[in-house]
């Protein structure tokens, strides 16, 4: 049986807007993010069998039009939240420009089993998580899933499908963090993927059509 999954990146929060953040799974939607959602619930030219949502907000209020529009339907909630590689304290009162120091230090030590402070998650723990995704996606029933989630996350996703790495090493690690600098995947875009009886698997590129030109793209 053929299967089409929708990968959908959250529409842009407070911490993409460079705004303070707390923590990092409490990064809201912003008024240009809330309408960007909208915009994503009218991209559908049919109902999705079931609706799938990081448990991290600004993933959740991005599928809150979608829901609404085709209430009646299923929702479930897998871990597919945002890398979050920084220790959740460092998000405290903080913007993305005063993090990035942090973010560059942990990136150029390339140690895939640290955890910053103890709480950030490892670039292992990401990697499995991935995994984890597919095989939730590969038993699901459903044949057409809407799955709302993160710019990192989503992109570790393509990279493992696109070149095979499987296991978190500083090479892998190293290879992983030029491929997500060298992808777009803007707010609110949509990654299509269909998976045929084969094994086959196909991606369409990132869409951004059913955003307009003048809300502006954000990759951050």
């Amino acid at each position: 049986m053929s299967k089409e999954v929708w990968f959908i990146r959250h529409g842009e929060s407070v911490s993409n807007a460079n705004l303070p953040t707390t923590h990092p799974s409490a990064s809201e939607l912003t008024e240009k993010g809330h309408r960007e959602a909208e915009y994503v619930a009218k991209a559908f030219t049919r109902k999705p069998d079931l609706v799938v949502v990081s448990p991290y907000i600004r993933a959740r209020q991005t599928a809150v039009p979608t829901i609404n529009r085709f209430e009646p339907i299923p929702v479930a909630e897998w871990p597919i939240y945002e890398f979050s590689y920084l220790h959740p304290d460092k998000y405290n009162g903080t913007t993305g420009d005063q993090r990035w120091p942090e973010a560059m230090a942990y990136w150029q030590r390339m140690d895939p089993l640290e955890k910053d402070g103890g709480e950030g998650e490892s670039f292992t723990e990401l990697l499995v998580r991935v995994r984890e995704m597919e095989e939730l996606l590969a038993n699901a029933a459903e044949s057409f899933i809407a799955l709302f989630s993160h710019g990192l996350f989503l992109r570790a996703y393509l990279w493992m499908s696109l070149t095979g790495y499987r296991q978190a090493t500083s090479h892998t690690m190293e290879r992983y963090l030029n491929f997500s600098r060298g992808i777009a995947m803007p707010n609110a875009s949509i990654l299509k993927m269909r998976w045929e009886g084969n094994g086959r698997i196909l991606f369409s590129p990132f869409d951004t059509s059913h955003i307009p030109e003048t809300l502006g793209m954000v990759d951050e």
